[in-house]
């Protein structure tokens, strides 16, 4: 029988591989632009962030991985050891809340990110609605992107909107600011402006809203019972002629002039 035989010089030797490791991880940390903990990066649209990743109190040659949010950055072969480069270039609206993370490739838990701040005004748009029948539901949907949020207001024909309860309301997402109008009446005719504020500027947008008198609904109900009654009325009217032209005739014949001689 061959012996059974427990290598443990392997089993040595992996147990050492596994202790070197956490050595040499232990202590190492990574920096982007100096800061050794996660932050968020103020910045503005057009401008160009330079972003330094640096591997701090290692003992071997390290690799470096960036991921924007959940994809993995292309680095080039010169640009992973160590210290890495990214650039965002230009900034836009869009990388608002986008983070940036540096990570050591040998051990993902080692890691490091950034956020992107990104300042801008207050951005609206919407369009005018279409024309709307009296007692009918109509929305205005004014559309803003602002960061800092913006604070929002409506007006109407130039004066702060009045709200009433269950009839004139307003629904707001971070994006949406949007007016509903219930029953409309036609006293909700008017121009209606959306204004967003915020400490690097304000925007306005104008939304032109026409209500119009409601058509009176056809009694379609009514006129077919009118007809039927008519119809009926005809019908009772005939059969009575014909009743008062049958007896007539009956009379006629019993006449004794009309008797055969």
């Amino acid at each position: 029988m061959v012996p059974r035989v427990i290598p443990g010089f392997l089993c040595g030797t992996s147990l050492l591989t596994i202790l070197l490791l956490s050595y040499s991880s232990a202590g190492v940390e990574l920096s982007i632009n100096a800061n050794t903990t996660d932050y968020r990066l103020p910045t503005r649209p057009g401008v160009n962030e330079s972003l330094w990743c640096n591997v701090r109190n290692h003992s071997q040659e390290e690799e470096l991985l960036w991921f924007r949010q959940d994809g993995m950055v292309d680095l080039k072969d010169g640009n992973r050891l160590n210290t890495s480069n990214i650039c965002i270039s230009p900034v836009t609206m869009d990388d608002n809340g986008v983070s940036f993370t540096c990570q050591l490739a040998r051990d993902g838990s080692i890691q490091i990110s950034v956020v992107l701040d990104v300042m801008f005004p207050p951005i609206i748009s919407g369009e005018d609605p279409p024309s709307v029948l009296e007692r009918n539901r109509v929305t205005l949907d004014c559309h803003v992107k602002a960061n800092p949020p913006a604070q929002m207001v409506w007006y109407k024909d130039n004066s702060t909107l009045v709200l009433e309860a269950s009839r004139l309301w307003i629904s707001q997402t971070s994006e949406l600011f949007q007016l509903v109008i219930e029953r409309a009446q036609d006293s909700d005719s008017g121009v209606y402006t959306c204004e967003a504020n915020s400490a690097l500027g304000t925007a306005r947008q104008d939304f032109l809203l026409t209500i119009e008198a409601g058509k009176l609904a056809f009694p379609m109900e009514a006129v077919i019972a009118a007809a039927v009654v008519v119809f009926l009325t005809i019908l009772f009217a005939i059969v009575a002629r014909r009743e008062a032209i049958h007896k007539c005739l009956r009379k006629a014949s019993k006449w004794p002039g009309n008797r055969a001689q």
